[in-house]
């Protein structure tokens, strides 16, 4: 299938637009303003040098390289960008969504209330109401501490009701100071209806409360609170979709994650006995919102759906961004790692992938092009890219169906790109097969997902120089690493440097995730923060929005000097660790290379040389140290002396009962910042070293792998230097040499088509002031530039109160050919120069 370049969505931004709007501030410290000021001495300067080739031809750069990802994790929908201020508004929570949840979940009454499911519903998919007798009432809480109004604003109240006889709905909006609205009476009558009212707040509040009140029996269903005023009209949440908007992203991949790829691949239907675990299916989301299907979410709570799939395609065409789908292909991952093996039903979905299409760009005389119109969006949406599947872990069961997803869409569809992927991790088996599987099929793109340690980001800046340009090209369509602080941001900022420089083969990449409410977080680190009434960028976010918003449209290729390496030997002490399993440990002995004792214990007496780090039930049981607790995770307890290096550590590990094997740790300096060889990890299906830095964590060796239960396993680790050769009884596993350096000065220069200015990007990630010697080539430039620069302590984090890190601008004033330019310690800095 040929592959074509992806339609060019970014919006028409002025000139000023192009760099971060600029705003009253001074330079930062540090920022030479001229070449005499930049040289003066420093004893917390690093020289370095960079050599910019104006004339050779770089890689062009796609105006949808950077994009981001949508996934409702962290209530990034329900409780955010959908801005329902009613939680479980169709009273369809249940344990299936969460154990600790009922269909009264956020609700409480007063009076005779009933959640049934009966034939007296609304309809069939969505199946429960609330029953009310006479003179009693519901109140919802809303999500974090409240339904939150704003004074002066107007909210849309609506509710699906039934009532044999006439009767009267009292709709009240209170917090605990009083009344936040005047409140409204509906009379309801007759079979179900919907019926509406409108609020207008009195006064601002976070902790409001609605409720509604009947005089006499009545079925109630759909409750909702909806502000009037949502982004573009299009009823998502107007801050957080300004956010995402003012990052001008090229593309938005959603709705996931692990959300595609998981749970039943039925459909929400009685055949199925409405199956409340699925997959996210895109013809449950769209139509009228109370006709919409219910599903559990993975991330451990219910979405409604009221955000569905025309709403994303909406929001995409709203932020001018390219939409990008993904759909099931029948095979879970997420951990659950099994493959559908149901012809009818992979033919299912792949014909639901193809109305997918129609449903997007179809004319209003097809099927799912009418459809489509008739939800207010008569014409087509351009999709471009969809992607089959995500991070599945099983790769040959994966590409077989992806194949076919593939040939069907390219002979209904030639002109669509199909994106595959090669698992969950940056390398190891798993990434290998899948990636060969790719190549030998000539497949147009791969999605390569990973999230590791700001350390691993500056050491692989180079990750993507050595990929083959003629083969599939890179959607990077997963990365963090591993935390929201500056220190964080600046890693990624680094590594970013090396996405632009290889834009020939990384034509996408979007952090993730994007959203996050900080009441109800499962995964760290987010781009963007919320609650119920406010909403900030992190500072990973602030280096995202610094690199959409200055892209460039060609690669100038450029050099840079490196900074001097001053590694030393792995050095650490030794641990013992678990993760959801109990596991035994006996006879560990540690020598020098000399041969000389470090530490030996055969636990014949007690544990006292070994301190307890982690979680988890550690003690001494018949001459072994034992964890029994199989629900822990990083159990860690480690002994010696972190300063120990060139040596060799030997232990007899068990596996007594849990999820996974045990892990052996070596270099252990303190809790965040260790080597460990994690022996039967990942649900026992894989075995790899990994290293934290920071507490952040990252592979440097994986292979397939298993650990039996009740066998008695001899683990050696030999330490020599920054080598390190790994034993598994008696047998060499495998080695690895950690002496890649985290360089923290990267750099990449651009071309502004439009305006023709020169981009010199510069990252210094460390603490000591990088002063530069810039040779533009000859190129002729005007002498002044301007300067956007984030500057902040490693450790700085945005919050709701508190902006440490955020753009500041300023102008240069002696660019030349040749000039020299001092980038501030710990900050990434954009240097737009005129050409003449």
């Amino acid at each position: 299938m040929s592959r074509t370049r992806p339609t060019r969505w970014r919006l028409g931004l002025t000139a000023g637009a192009l760099l971060l709007a600029s705003v009253s501030l001074p330079a930062p410290a540090g920022a030479a303003a001229s070449a005499d000021r930049a040289d003066r001495a420093d004893s917390a300067v690093t020289d370095y040098a960079i050599t910019v080739d104006p004339k050779a031809t770089g890689a062009t750069i796609d105006d949808t390289m950077y994009g981001v990802f949508f996934e409702d994790i962290n209530r990034a929908a329900d409780g955010g960008l959908y801005p329902e201020l009613v939680q479980n508004r169709s009273f369809e929570y249940a344990p299936a969504d969460n154990s600790s949840y009922t269909p009264l979940t956020s609700w409480t009454t007063t009076g005779t209330a009933q959640v049934l499911d009966d034939a007296g519903r609304l309809n069939s998919r969505n199946r429960n109401y609330l029953s009310l007798d006479a003179g009693s009432a519901v109140t919802n809480s809303g999500y974090n501490t409240g339904l939150s109004v704003e004074r002066g604003k107007v909210y849309d109240f609506s509710v699906w009701a039934r009532a044999d006889a006439a009767t009267s709905l009292t709709v009240t909006l209170q917090d605990a100071d009083g009344t936040l609205a005047a409140g409204r009476r509906v009379a309801v009558r007759g079979t179900w209806a919907k019926y509406t009212a409108r609020f207008t707040a009195s006064r601002t509040s976070t902790t409001g409360r609605l409720t509604v009140a009947t005089e006499g029996p009545v079925a109630l269903d759909m409750v909702s609170l909806l502000p009037k005023d949502t982004y573009k009209g299009h009823g998502l949440r107007t801050d957080l979709a300004e956010k995402i908007a003012a990052l001008h992203p090229g593309f938005v991949r959603f709705p996931g994650g692990c959300l595609v790829n998981t749970g039943s691949m039925e459909g929400y239907d009685e055949a199925s006995g409405y199956q409340r675990k699925r997959s996210y299916q895109w013809k449950d989301t769209i139509g009228p919102v109370e006709q919409r299907a219910t599903n559990a979410n993975f991330w451990g709570y219910n979405q409604s759906y009221g955000l569905g799939y025309y709403e994303y395609l909406q929001f995409a065409e709203d932020i001018g961004a390219m939409p990008l789908p993904v759909v099931p292909a029948l095979v879970t991952g997420c951990g659950q790692n099994k493959a559908v093996d149901d012809d009818a039903l992979l033919k299912r979905h792949i014909q639901d992938t193809l109305d997918l299409i129609e449903f997007a760009n179809g004319p209003v005389t097809s099927e799912w092009g009418h459809k489509r119109a008739a939800m207010g969006h008569p014409k087509p949406f351009h999709l471009t890219h969809i992607e089959v599947g995500n991070e599945e872990n099983l790769p040959t069961e994966f590409f077989a169906r992806f194949q076919q997803f593939r040939t069907a869409i390219a002979a209904t569809y030639p002109d669509i790109t199909v994106i595959s992927n090669s698992g969950p991790d940056d390398s190891g088996s798993t990434f290998d097969t899948a990636w060969q599987l790719n190549r030998d099929a000539n497949v147009d793109m791969v999605d390569e997902h990973y999230y590791n340690s700001p350390q691993w980001f500056l050491q692989n800046n180079d990750r993507y120089d050595s990929y083959d340009r003629t083969g599939p090209k890179v959607f990077l369509g997963e990365y963090a690493s591993g935390g929201n602080t500056f220190k964080n941001a600046l890693a990624e900022a680094a590594y970013m440097t090396g996405l632009e420089r290889n834009a020939d083969v990384v034509e996408l990449a979007s952090y993730a995730p994007l959203l996050a409410n900080e009441d109800y977080v499962q995964w760290r680190p987010d781009m963007i923060w919320f609650n119920n009434h406010a909403s900030w960028g992190s500072a990973d976010y602030e280096v995202q929005k610094l690199f959409m918003n200055n892209v460039g449209d060609r690669v100038v290729p450029s050099t840079a000097t490196t900074t001097p390496d001053v590694s030393g030997p792995i050095t650490g002490a030794v641990g013992l660790s678990t993760w959801a399993t109990s596991a035994a440990y006996d006879d560990v002995e540690v020598t020098d290379a000399d041969g000389n004792s470090l530490l030996s214990d055969d636990f014949g007496g007690d544990a006292a040389r070994w301190t307890h780090t982690g979680g988890g039930s550690w003690s001494v049981e018949d001459g072994q140290y034992v964890q029994s607790d199989t629900a822990a995770e990083n159990t860690m307890v480690s002994a010696g002396d972190p300063s120990w290096h060139d040596y060799d550590l030997h232990v007899k590990a068990t596996k007594k009962a849990g999820k996974e094997g045990f892990l052996v740790a070596f270099g252990v300096k303190d809790t965040g910042n260790y080597y460990w060889w994690n022996l039967g990890g990942w649900n026992n299906t894989q075995t790899a070293v990994e290293q934290a830095v920071d507490g952040g964590k990252s592979t440097l060796v994986a292979k397939p792998g298993t650990i039996e239960t009740g066998r008695a396993y001899d683990v050696d680790v030999k330490v020599r230097g920054r080598q390190v050769t790994l034993y598994l009884d008696g047998q060499e596993w495998g080695s690895f040499t950690d002496d890649k350096p985290a360089e923290p000065f990267r750099q990449v220069v651009t071309r502004d088509a439009r305006t023709g200015d020169l981009l010199v990007k510069v990252v210094n990630a460390q603490s000591a002031a990088a002063r530069t010697a810039i040779d533009l080539g000859g190129a002729k430039v005007a002498p002044t530039a301007r300067v956007t620069t984030l500057a902040a302590a490693p450790d700085a984090v945005n919050t709701e109160t508190a902006t440490a890190v955020a753009p500041v601008t300023s102008t240069v004033d002696s660019v030349a050919d040749r000039f020299t330019y001092t980038f501030p310690a710990n900050s990434v800095t954009f240097l737009r120069i005129r050409q003449r």
